[in-house]
């Protein structure tokens, strides 16, 4: 049985709630203005308070019980006489385990390994016996939530506050669920990067200059030495916050001013959605773009004015896409804040004699710059966090030199080579993506910071 068929049941449970209980407020309605009197709330309310006392306790039980059923499904199948003849631990016994289960539940088609054909009607068995368990305890749940609900439903009672209370609760836990994810995601990176600064210094993994993890090697084998991340950090600030800024900057900046101040209205209807495409394009796009166009034609050029280690991997070639990509970052920023300045400071500069290029850069730009400075940290953030466009066109390398035409590497690229593969989670190589990863957090952290302490710095109230 399909876990999703209790979720199903429970929506359509409180449907037919729903229903039933707006019926019964509508009756409780006329009877009561029979009377000279009304309802507290409206017959609507009645009918979601009932509605959420179904599906609200019956929905988590189906979800609950979703993930809680398989561990019970597998402890009746190796409690089967069926089972004994299996490995005691290891990654074949999963295997075996994985492929009765497979076609039990009917997504597989043939059976590779002998050893999983006598635990096919087990796993059939105990699946189907825990799936209607759980689907009565589903029902269950949802009737006796629906009858408390119905039994409270009196003219007046006040189904408006409690359908309220709900809803802002529910609004609670979605605002916690982003904050406890955010907290999470710290509390993994802080973790493993301790254990990786048990194997490697923090200053020496800071401030090293040679990056060549060995996963291979034992971790007390010149680990010191192997793990200066020095050239990644060069690599990312200098392909995402100069290359890239070089490019989307005055680019984006430009744009916002053309649409805002000189595009007529039907340009700009145009120019505007099919300039925020670039935003949407895969970066993977992006990437075979940039190393299949881009970066030859960046060798020719290297070659052609003497640069001999002119590489068909650079860091000028991932910057200028990654700097193509990020222009919607900049110029939709600055163009909302360009557009938001008041149409008074406009005419009161034209009207004391300043052109229209004067008014732009002494009176529109001054006015929106928290707003600018807000896209333009969104974009260095989004640009330092690529890893796509790295990949396949700046390259493996990591080099600390300030030669645009040589090959290079970011943060985000090892992290991506560290985790990928079968390296050890015990091992410092594996363990340094956690603290490339906790770096690259804490540096756009900053960025976000500055951003927002910029346009609380320079924000202006307007009237």
């Amino acid at each position: 049985m399909s876990p999703a068929i209790p979720i199903l049941l429970a929506l359509a449970l409180g449907l037919v709630g729903w229903l039933v209980a707006r019926g019964r407020a509508w009756t409780m309605r006329r009877i009561a203005r029979e009377a000279g009197r009304d309802l507290h709330s409206l017959p609507s309310y009645h009918a979601w308070y009932v509605a959420l006392w179904i599906v609200v306790p019956a929905l988590l039980f189906a979800l609950a019980w979703a993930s809680i059923s398989p561990n019970l499904v597998l402890a009746q199948v190796l409690a089967d006489p069926a089972a004994v003849k299996l490995p005691a631990f290891g990654f074949q016994r999963d295997t075996i385990l994985a492929e009765a289960r497979a076609l039990a539940a009917g997504s597989g088609d043939a059976v590779f390994n002998q050893q999983a054909r006598p635990l096919i009607e087990p796993f059939r068995s105990a699946m189907q016996r825990f799936g209607i368990i759980g689907t009565v305890l589903t029902l269950l749940l949802g009737f006796a939530g629906g009858a408390f609900g119905f039994l409270r439903m009196r003219p007046d009672f006040k189904a408006r506050t409690s359908v309220e209370r709900a809803v802002m609760g529910g609004l609670l836990a979605a605002s916690l669920a982003a904050i406890f994810t955010t907290a999470g995601i710290v509390a993994s990176l802080a973790f493993e990067t301790v254990r990786f600064f048990q194997f490697v210094n923090p200053l020496d993994f800071l401030f090293g200059t040679h990056w060549g993890p060995d996963s291979m090697a034992t971790p007390t084998q010149g680990v010191e030495t192997n793990y200066g991340a020095l050239p990644l950090f060069w690599g990312t600030l200098f392909i995402g916050a100069i290359i890239a800024m070089l490019v989307s900057i005055p680019l984006g900046m430009m744009s916002a001013i053309f649409l805002t101040q000189y595009a007529t209205p039907t340009l700009r209807r145009w120019m505007k959605p099919i300039l925020e495409i670039l935003a949407g394009v895969p970066t993977v796009v992006y990437g075979y773009f940039a190393a299949l166009t881009v970066a030859p034609l960046i060798r020719d050029f290297g070659t052609a004015i003497g640069i001999s280690s002119a590489s068909s991997e650079s860091g000028m070639a991932a910057g200028l896409v990654m700097g193509i990509m990020i222009i919607p970052f900049v110029s939709s920023m600055a163009d909302d804040s360009i557009a938001a300045v008041p149409q008074s400071l406009r005419d009161g500069s034209l009207a004391m004699g300043a052109t229209k290029s004067e008014t732009i850069r002494r009176v529109l730009l001054p006015a929106a710059l928290p707003g600018i400075v807000a896209g333009i940290m969104l974009a260095v953030s989004r640009a330092i966090g690529e890893t796509m466009i790295v990949v396949m066109a700046a390259g493996a390398t990591a080099r600390l030199t300030a030669n645009p035409f040589e090959s290079m590497t970011t943060v985000t690229y090892q992290i991506v080579a560290m985790l990928t593969g079968e390296g050890s989670f015990d091992h410092p190589a594996t363990l340094s993506a956690f603290a490339l990863g906790m770096v690259l957090f804490i540096v756009t952290f900053l960025l976000n910071y500055i951003a927002l302490r910029v346009v609380k710095r320079f924000r202006e109230a307007y009237d």
